[in-house]
């Protein structure tokens, strides 16, 4: 080429290719009729942009969705349950997220949370969806808000340093925006921890649903 201008008989380049996923990293196809279940990952990323590493799976939810009785149903893992995670051994199971982003493996954190939640459990897990903490703040606030059945007299601490608490007062339906709704899905001090802070969120999912 000269200023762009083919010389006869050159040879010219072969143009560059579009980028493509490789069909590989593709999830397999769904059919529309068998059931399928996606592992829902909450994650706090404060600890990477504090170098601290890679985040743990602050929560951990199973949705499994059944197309033709048109049913969906979910389970919440507890962030301390003690597994056997594929290739490094018993740990908490929010450890998996981060040893499998930590090491690189193939797929990283979600997929290692994926095996082994599947071997957990000993259901096939086909798909994940992630979402960290502000764009959980942010969809909340974009679709205006949820109102949550709440039954509990609370005092929430909100992200960020230097904010006052948020009181939740008991008892009926209460509108959140995303930070409110942010510090009730986290909150878990008190004496029932995860198992009340699964509640917690499976009620913010409901209020999202609604």
């Amino acid at each position: 080429l000269q200023d762009g201008t083919a010389v006869p008989g050159e040879l010219l380049p072969p143009p560059t290719p579009a980028a493509s996923i490789p069909e590989a990293a593709l999830p397999p196809a769904w059919d529309g009729a068998s059931r399928i279940n996606i592992l829902f990952f909450g994650l706090d990323y404060r600890d990477w942009e504090a170098n601290q590493g890679p985040p743990r799976s602050d929560t951990m939810i199973v949705f499994t969705i059944d197309p033709v009785a048109k049913t969906v149903g979910m389970l919440s893992i507890p962030r301390d349950m003690w597994v056997n995670i594929p290739g490094f051994g018993y740990s908490r199971i929010n450890t998996a997220y981060s040893s499998g982003e930590g090491n690189k493996l193939p797929g990283g954190g979600p997929e290692l949370a994926r095996k082994t939640v599947e071997q957990f459990l000993g259901v096939p897990i086909q798909y994940y969806a992630q979402i960290d903490f502000y764009t959980f703040v942010e969809f909340i606030d974009l679709i205006g808000g949820i109102e949550v059945e709440n039954n509990e007299e609370l005092r929430l601490d909100p992200v960020g340093g230097g904010k006052d608490k948020i009181r939740i007062t008991c008892c009926g339906l209460r509108w959140m925006d995303g930070e409110r709704a942010l510090a009730y899905a986290r909150f878990r001090k008190d004496k029932e921890g995860d198992i009340a802070r699964a509640e917690r969120q499976q009620k913010v999912i409901i209020a999202i649903r609604n």
